[in-house]
């Protein structure tokens, strides 16, 4: 946004309540690596030069990244400034900082998807024996105590770190909800070129017809390895991990699981395949270089003939539990009425339900690619043109919640 801002000649600061790239550096796990490759980072601007286009990033070559093009653009930044206050004045908006006020016409919530890691309600249940901790206090397997690792979720996260628990010899069961199954490649080219190619990732936020749905569909089931190796369930089970249901409660320090886990891979196994079909229809009217593997289905999910429906935390076998169960944004800071009960932002397309506020790196805030690294150009293009209208006295004030007609038929998310 600042790049967009500053082509436009519109005067802005960026105010960081820590360092550029604080939250890669300060509250993810050590062995992380980008989940899209190194080609998908096109900022305004700025891309990935080297050598290594389909490779992952680590979180020190993420932060490298980010840095250097804040110092390319010559991005007019305030680190260790941190927000305590945004409240409306008659000009504008009052931003109350760690370092003094600022005044400003216009402020753009920049902030993430991500502050705060989401822990069920539940949570107090569970036995005072056994270590908890949430992804953004994990780090590296040794950190944890001896014995098996219970992991609640298996989206993006809960799989990644069921994989790295499991191949460090402690036993890891993963509880299982609701999950995008998708394969790292397909065809020869990874399912990120694919999404990307036939437009999946460009749906924008006007072309869905339950919205709200849109905006949780759990993360895909990836991991930005090096051997670009799958972190489904089968390739889980393959290593030893136990799967169960989805965690239903606690009681007595004996844990519930959901006996949905069969239909719940089902579902995950058949929105596969229609993403599959759609990314063979696209191919087979579009020309692509190279010779192309012909179309090819992966193995349903195995799921366990009798899974467990109960796991007594007591007796000893689970040391630790971690909660993979996702993140939600923190705005207690924004003393503006724009916060739904939920605690997110109400907004059509970034643009907030106060004239002047904006909204940026929301999950399919715009299109389907808003959360992605790769997504924030095209965001940040359109939503600086609403910006420089605004500030001209053009902008129409947003219809937050209007209708919309669905233009694209993708089932699978």
């Amino acid at each position: 946004m600042s790049r967009c801002l500053t082509r436009r000649s519109i005067d802005h600061v960026i105010l960081e309540r820590g360092e550029v790239a604080n939250s890669w550096k300060t509250e993810r796990w050590d062995s992380l690596r980008l989940l899209t490759p190194n080609w998908q980072s096109r900022l305004p601007g700025y891309g990935y030069a080297g050598d290594a286009p389909g490779g992952f990033r680590t979180m020190a070559q993420t932060v490298a990244f980010l840095e250097r093009y804040a110092e390319v653009i010559s991005a007019p930044l305030h680190t260790h400034t941190a927000v305590t206050r945004v409240r409306r004045t008659e000009q504008g908006y009052a931003v109350e900082t760690s370092r003094g006020e600022w005044r400003s016409r216009v402020v753009v919530l920049a902030s993430g998807a991500c502050n705060v890691a989401s822990v069920p309600a539940l949570g107090p249940a569970v036995p005072p024996t056994i270590h908890t901790l949430t992804p953004m206090q994990y780090r590296h397997p040794g950190q944890l105590p001896p014995g098996g690792v219970l992991i609640v979720g298996a989206s993006a996260t809960g799989v990644q770190l069921a994989d790295e628990i499991q191949r460090s010899g402690r036993p890891v069961t993963l509880c299982v909800g609701e999950h995008v199954r998708v394969p790292r490649r397909y065809r020869g080219r990874d399912i990120q070129w694919w999404m990307d190619a036939a437009g999946v990732l460009d749906q924008r936020y006007d072309e869905v017809d339950d919205l709200n749905r849109a905006r949780n569909v759990p993360s895909l089931q990836l991991a930005g390895y090096p051997d670009h190796r799958d972190v489904d369930l089968n390739a889980l089970s393959a290593l030893g991990v136990r799967l169960v249901g989805r965690l239903a409660g606690i009681r007595d320090g004996r844990a519930q699981f959901s006996g949905s886990l069969p239909n719940l891979a089902a579902l995950a196994d058949l929105k596969m395949n229609r993403l599959l079909d759609l990314i063979d229809d696209w191919a087979s009217r579009n020309p692509v270089d190279g010779d192309l593997p012909p179309p090819c289905r992966f193995e349903r999910t195995r799921i366990p003939s009798s899974p467990p429906l109960s796991l007594d935390l007591a007796r000893g076998e689970i040391r630790t539990l971690l909660w993979a169960t996702g993140y939600r944004p923190d705005y207690s800071w924004l003393d503006v009425p724009v916060v739904d009960r939920k605690g997110r932002i109400r907004h059509e397309g970034g643009v907030v339900d106060s004239p002047g506020l904006y909204l940026m790196g929301a999950q399919f805030m715009r299109r389907r690619k808003s959360a992605l690294i790769d997504g924030a150009g095209d965001d940040a293009r359109e939503l600086s043109g609403h910006l420089a209208s605004y500030l001209q006295g053009k902008a129409v004030a947003p219809r937050v919640g209007a209708a919309r007609a669905s233009k694209l038929d993708l089932p699978f998310l």
